[in-house]
């Protein structure tokens, strides 16, 4: 006569354990993954009334420190433009090896007579920039979105500094510079 063993059976599975689990899992993600963007989400710009924006021919900046075409002053009796850079520098912190980062700056005409930007450069191949317009009436102001890459060639493990170079009509400051700075991680 053969034997025969009770079968045991299945515990029920807790849904609520088990969902409780599945929200707990899913609500880490959504911390790591919001954490990661507002990380490396693009800063606001320094603060201005949209009003006082100016967007134009725009300027694209790259790594060309050749010598510039001549700076157009104006006469040295009349009205004179003023460039006002409130924030001059700004430090990604910590960033990884590949991480391309971005940052939105302004540049004022605090002046009586238009501003010209005449040409813009960076200081390396790895940093771009674009200026929303070239001329800039007084009281107003630009857009300059300003872009590091540091993938571009081997930095990690350095702390990088990089610039962008503008060249105006501004008779007592021709050259406003911005800076940007980033502590690069190893591989």
């Amino acid at each position: 006569m053969a034997h025969t063993y009770p079968r045991k059976r299945k515990q029920p599975t807790n849904n609520r354990e088990l969902w409780l689990a599945l929200a707990f899992l899913g609500g880490a993600i959504l911390l790591v993954v919001l954490g990661v963007v507002m990380a490396n989400r693009p800063a606001a710009p320094v603060a201005a009334g949209d009003g006082d924006i100016v967007v134009g021919r725009r300027i694209v900046a790259g790594h060309d420190m050749g010598a510039g075409p001549a700076i157009d002053f104006l006469p040295a009796d009349g009205p004179q433009p003023n460039v006002v850079v409130p924030e001059a520098s700004y430090n990604f912190g910590r960033i990884g090896p590949k991480d391309v980062m971005t940052r939105t700056f302004l540049l004022r005409n605090n002046g009586e007579a238009p501003l010209t930007i005449s040409r813009a450069y960076t200081t390396c191949g790895c940093t771009a920039a674009e200026i929303s317009a070239d001329v800039i009436p007084p009281g107003k102001a630009v857009t300059i979105e300003l872009v590091y890459d540091a993938g571009f060639h081997d930095t990690a493990g350095q702390t990088v500094r990089r610039g962008l170079i503008i060249e105006s009509n501004d008779p007592d400051q021709p050259q406003a510079e911005i800076w940007v700075q980033a502590d690069v991680a190893q591989n």
